[in-house]
């Protein structure tokens, strides 16, 4: 029920989300080892920039990318090998439920100029994180489950696991992991290039969401998705390590709930070639074990336990960094850096590998909100943070050693949301900055003193053009009857006019995934409004409460646990009634809309709160809670098992009998996230208590209602002509 977004302008080229963030956690902007410059693929073929130069030199021709007798390939992604002596390239590529995953390898032999294809004999587009090893000689892949190592000098390929299925998944993971823990990229070369460790996830006894296509033929078509719904038992794992001197798996021995089961979301080598350290959580996800797992033996150590009274965040939950792997070491591998929650912030430590020592690296009442750069040689961590205003976000820097204060490196005047990329030894930065009224604009900086590299200062250039007032909209604080004080902003309509009163529409997420009040350009867009909100004569507000995923510590955002549907909602509704006061505020016109998430608060505000909201538009929401995935479902609301009366106080569902305003419900039958069942569910609620309501399904649509021609005009259009018709546009 999440999504995330993120884009970059590099010089002239603009670099969206698929482009710079790549399937794998590659991306298209790549560091040379010095630091001082970056290789990017261009229709130049590979280059390399100087930063400070701006010169590009050509690296790899895009002619070498043309195979013998045949068409060009065209790469979406490449990496070198450590020696640079040859080249990886992605191409052809497919999706894997979320992203493009899955598609065609090709090595390029630089000094002979030499293309091939990896994986010849395999099915096409069949082939999923192909990794040279480090020593440059092999390359190994998963294709149709199973793990493979290919030698590239003599293009042997050799299957090193056979047991691969549709249940079996070796290299890889199942819907659910990928999901909720952004595990895609199931294996890891050791230091040595001699082993290679492994996730085996066993989705036998994990049942199956059987999807039903209904339009591609005139026989309908049963897709089968493994998916364990909350209060099922999760698919089991194994780390295993293949030694590929005998191409024998030992398994690690790691402990689990044989009634439960547990997880292992993150796994890595430990800078040896004889351990793997492993982060196992409970089936609760509230207790994190760091363990040491040895490799010879298979025997496991614990190094550190944590637990919360709530959940325990993955740091790929909140650092997309780390969502295919990654462990930030220091001293010769004898520490490392870790984020905990546990006095109240997010917090980043020094742990030792025996376990015995623990510095707190970050101190302060503030939140780590994204790791930037570990420069263990500059004795300094670079992460994101916002101790004063949770709706933005700036670099700070901090002491590896602990006994530092962060010191801020965002400049003061450039208030809003930044992003930095930043190169080897922290030299320089891809600088990106928006905010509510500022274009989103992008420079190249020298860390130490965010100076622009090139002396442009184009971040400052556009911030001074731009025009405060012209966006018509405000961030506010809005205070409960019941002392919450909630972020919002409210875009008021052109040529707004105080003497009247305006219809409201109210955009919602409220769950741990949804940081809707955030102080960057577009906010306040409505993507799925035809026209424009502001000129029709909406006030168009947003409000994050307790629960999101936002900088004001872990209280704040844990304190829905085991009670989303219920606190968050609360918050919501008392915070409309407080918007409501405002003079301008028609309260006879509100309406209130949101997606996945926010269509499941959508569905609960109309439901629980009908003496507010007349009008709602929920999209692929989660009408029943026990529908929904046990990874994401039961980190924030245990086990129904144990409460079942939580999810059903949570669940829409549960209110739908009170439905009193006009409700517009919307969803893709081919929904492979939040199933189309809890819209059948839904509506037979609906029908039982003669509530009447439109409802729009969308046939062998996915999550996103994206596929099919005119998809999303229909969409468009459906949306506005509802809200238009039942919450009248304009001042009264």
């Amino acid at each position: 029920m999440h999504a995330r977004f993120f884009r970059f302008v590099v010089g002239v080229f603009l670099l969206t989300t698929t482009q710079l963030v790549l399937a794998q956690g590659e991306t298209a902007l790549q560091w040379t080892p010095d630091g001082n410059g970056f290789y990017q693929l261009t229709a130049k073929g590979i280059v390399k920039t100087d930063i400070k130069t701006r010169v590009s030199t050509p690296l790899i021709d895009p002619l070498l990318l043309t195979p013998a007798g045949g068409p060009p390939i065209l790469p979406v992604s490449f990496k070198y090998s450590n020696d640079n002596s040859r080249m990886i390239f992605f191409t052809n590529t497919a999706k894997v439920w979320r992203y493009n995953t899955r598609g065609d390898y090709w090595i390029l032999h630089i000094p002979t100029k030499k293309l091939v294809q990896l994986g010849k004999g395999l099915p096409a587009r069949s082939l999923m994180f192909a990794k040279m090893s480090p020593d440059g000689r092999n390359a190994a892949y998963v294709s149709q489950h199973n793990l493979f190592v290919e030698d590239l000098t003599t293009g042997k390929i050799r299957q090193l696991t056979v047991d691969g299925t549709r249940k079996i998944i070796n290299g890889t993971f199942d819907w659910v992991y990928e999901e909720e823990f952004f595990c895609r990229d199931g294996f890891r070369w050791s230091p040595d290039s001699k082993k290679i460790s492994y996730w085996q996830i066993d989705a036998t006894n994990t049942k199956d969401y059987e999807m039903i296509n209904t339009t591609d033929s005139i026989y309908p078509k049963v897709i089968p998705v493994e998916y364990p719904v909350a209060g099922e038992s999760p698919s089991p794992f194994k780390i295993g390590v293949i030694d590929l001197a005998t191409d024998r798996t030992k398994w690690m021995d790691i402990p689990t709930d044989k009634n439960l089961q547990s997880y292992v979301a993150r796994m890595e080598w430990a800078t040896n070639n004889d351990e793997l350290i492993i982060q196992h959580l409970n089936r609760k996800q509230n207790q994190s074990t760091i363990m040491l797992c040895k490799v010879a033996t298979g025997k496991t150590e614990t190094l550190y336990k944590e637990t919360d009274s709530a959940w325990i965040d993955t740091q790929a939950l909140w650092d997309d960094d780390y969502a295919n792997g990654g462990w930030d070491w220091l001293d010769n591998g004898n520490e490392f850096l870790w984020a905990s929650e546990k006095d109240g912030w997010r917090h980043l430590y020094r742990l030792s590998r025996d376990g015995k020592r623990e510095t707190l690296v970050t101190n302060g009442a503030y939140d780590v909100m994204d790791i930037v750069k570990v420069d263990e040689k500059g004795g300094f961590v670079y992460f994101m943070a916002s101790p004063t205003n949770a709706t933005q976000k700036y670099l700070y820097r901090t002491s590896l050693d602990g006994k530092g204060k962060a010191e801020r490196l965002t400049p003061s005047n450039q208030t809003g949301m930044h992003d930095y990329k930043v190169s080897t030894g922290a030299k320089f930065a891809l600088h990106a900055f928006s905010n509510h009224y500022t274009p989103e604009s992008s420079e190249w900086i020298s860390v130490a003193d965010h100076k622009s590299v090139d002396g442009k200062d184009l971040i400052n250039q556009t911030l001074a053009t731009a025009d405060k007032s012209s966006t018509g909209l405000e961030f506010i604080k809005v205070k409960t009857s019941e002392g919450v004080e909630m972020d919002a902003w409210i875009r008021k309509p052109q040529n707004f006019n105080p003497a009247k009163k305006y219809p409201v529409v109210f955009y919602v997420y409220t769950e741990p995934w949804g940081q809707n009040v955030k102080d960057e350009f577009g906010v306040g867009n409505n993507l799925l409004y035809l026209g424009d909100m502001a000129a029709d004569g909406y006030l168009y507000v947003s409000i994050d409460n307790r629960g999101t995923p936002v900088p004001k510590g872990r209280a704040w955002r844990k304190s829905v646990y085991k009670k989303i549907g219920q606190v968050n909602i609360n918050d919501q509704a008392m915070a409309a009634k407080e918007i409501l006061k405002l003079p301008y505020v028609d309260a006879t016109r509100v309406a209130v809309w949101g997606w996945s998430g926010g269509g499941s608060a959508t569905l609960n505000l109309m439901f629980q709160y009908p003496e507010i909201y007349q009008t709602g538009i929920a999209v692929a929401a989660v009408a029943n809670q026990l529908t929904y995935d046990n990874i994401y479902q039961e980190r924030y609301m245990g086990l129904p098992q144990e409460d079942k009366e939580s999810f059903i106080k949570g669940s829409p569902i549960t209110y739908a009998k009170n439905l009193k305003g006009n409700l517009l419900y919307i969803h893709g039958t081919g929904d492979d996230n939040v199933h189309y069942n809890n819209a059948e569910q839904l509506v037979n609620e609906l029908i039982k208590h003669n509530k009447q309501f439109q409802f729009m399904p969308y046939p062998n649509r996915t999550h996103g209602l994206v596929e099919g021609e005119g998809t999303r005009q229909h969409l468009m259009t459906l949306y506005t002509n509802y809200l238009q018709a039942h919450c009248p546009p304009g001042g009264r």
